[in-house]
């Protein structure tokens, strides 16, 4: 089945804004670090004396302190202290300089994560490579909801276990047979699914990758394979990503969506 030219135009304006959202001062491609923070003060900067050396910026940033309630503050080297209360779903973040800062939360653990906003990396990206687009791996699902939210565990690429609460699953075929997949992350409206297929081995990230849930309604779910994408985790070494539950691991090859990146091959 091939796909229709208006569908192959949607397609296009997702992947043209994909590329964008991932070279955004806010994206994938310009973060310089990710460090743990520990109770009490740390200095920042580019400078050796430095607790937290960071490859970019001035020599000295200025001290981040976290609180024995997990609260953080940071002290800049020029200007006010900024007060960050940390928030595991919508990371706080604060611009210092060309620096884009955030603090991020996994597992009760807070760290502070940084951009370089002024970073060629974006610009000498050279993109994502597709598979053709097939309009038959845009599959209307089943969204069936658990009689009560399940409470798991999840593996993540930093080998941190982080809890979940499952509420639904997605239940669809496939060359005549039936498979379900259960949302681990996401919203309400954009279900987050995250899976690993065969083609793992050889052509797709082999970690997992990521597919949202599309046109959501109290029964049914739109599963378009061909947005499926490269979690951040291929991008930059500073992200932590989540692993696919057993139930999201699928037998057959799912010849759709974004490729592992080149430098991978």
């Amino acid at each position: 089945m091939t796909a229709s030219a208006d569908y192959l135009a949607a397609l296009d304006a997702w992947k043209k804004k994909r590329l964008e959202n991932l070279k955004a001062p806010n994206g994938w491609l310009n973060i310089i670090g990710r460090f743990v923070l520990d109770p009490g003060t740390a200095s920042v900067g580019t400078a050796a004396d430095n607790d937290i050396v960071i490859p970019a910026g001035p020599a000295h940033l200025g001290t981040v302190t976290q609180e024995a309630d997990g609260t953080v503050t940071f002290k800049p080297t020029e200007g006010d202290v900024i007060r960050i209360t940390p928030n595991k779903k919508n990371p706080p973040k604060f611009q210092l300089g060309s620096l884009l800062c955030e603090i991020t939360t996994v597992n009760g653990d807070n760290a502070l994560r940084i951009r370089d906003t002024a970073s060629a990396a974006p610009a000498a990206f050279a993109g994502i490579e597709y598979f053709p687009a097939e309009e038959s791996w845009r599959i209307v699902a089943r969204w069936v909801p658990f009689e009560a939210p399940l409470e798991m565990d999840v593996d993540t690429t930093g080998n941190i276990r982080t809890g979940v609460a499952v509420t639904h699953k997605a239940v669809f075929s496939h060359d005549g047979k039936t498979y379900e997949l259960i949302a681990t992350h996401g919203t309400p409206e954009a279900p987050q699914f995250v899976i690993r297929d065969p083609t793992s081995r050889d052509s797709t990230y082999p970690a997992s990758r990521f597919l949202y849930g599309e046109e959501v309604t109290e029964n049914s779910i739109v599963l378009d394979f061909n947005k499926t994408i490269n979690p951040p985790c291929a991008f930059t070494e500073f992200a932590v990503c989540p692993l696919p539950p057993p139930e999201n691991v699928l037998p057959f090859r799912i010849e759709a969506g974004e490729k592992r990146l080149a430098e991978l091959h």
